[in-house]
């Protein structure tokens, strides 16, 4: 087996890695962001955001937020939240801090263009709950923008998978899950493009020197 080749996350020329998966970006367009830890602090204990006052923002993610708008770029946000089919809480509910989060961001100069989620819990087999593609591929038809433009940001792997099978190139940040999702894929041979938090993937994204993870 060939030896792991880790990506930069700052250099402007790509990285290339033994299976040539690692590639540098053309000028991203769209961005598609899960949320919990990567916009939001997880709840406590494994648990779920349930009201808005529970919605803590991660240092510099409305700075990111503002920076890509800035740019720019197209920002839709792409979540799991099964606590509503779990019963934990109502749509209303989520809607309620899903406002909380797009009226913050706002103010802070990163309006978010849309909110996607999948309502279901793993058991109801959806096709929309990451890593299925069906809300990637959503975003990427509300968009307008080509998929090859886009870039799926996430914190676990199955962000990245969902990616994947969507046909979409992505990018970790190591907030939340991110380093242990880092860990496990450095465990299986997988080189991916890796990012402090949003606002240094931000960075790169405003400076046409991001590099993904290739579809």
């Amino acid at each position: 087996m060939g030896s792991q080749i880790t990506c930069s996350a700052t250099s402007r020329r790509p990285t290339d890695t033994a299976d040539g998966s690692c590639v540098s970006a053309p000028r991203i367009r769209h961005v598609i962001l899960d949320r919990d830890g990567v916009l939001n602090r997880e709840a406590h204990d494994g648990g779920y955001v349930l009201v808005p006052a529970e919605f803590d923002w991660l240092p510099g993610a409305l700075a990111a937020l503002a920076l890509l708008r800035q740019a720019g770029v197209r920002i839709t946000v792409a979540t799991n939240q099964s606590a509503v089919g779990r019963g934990l809480m109502s749509p209303e509910q989520l809607e309620s801090v899903h406002a909380k989060m797009r009226l913050e961001a706002a103010e802070y100069g990163g309006a978010l263009d849309d909110v996607l989620f999948c309502p279901h819990a793993p058991e109801a087999q959806c096709d929309c709950r990451k890593p299925a593609p069906r809300l990637l591929l959503e975003a990427v038809n509300r968009s307008g923008i080509a998929g090859e433009e886009t870039l799926v940001v996430g914190d676990d792997h199955r962000d990245l998978e969902a990616a994947a099978r969507a046909g979409l190139s992505s990018a970790l940040v190591l907030t939340g899950k991110g380093r242990a999702t880092r860990a496990q894929l450095m465990r299986q041979g997988i080189a991916t493009p890796a990012y402090d938090d949003l606002l240094q993937l931000a960075v790169a994204v405003a400076n046409s020197a991001v590099q993904r993870q290739g579809s």
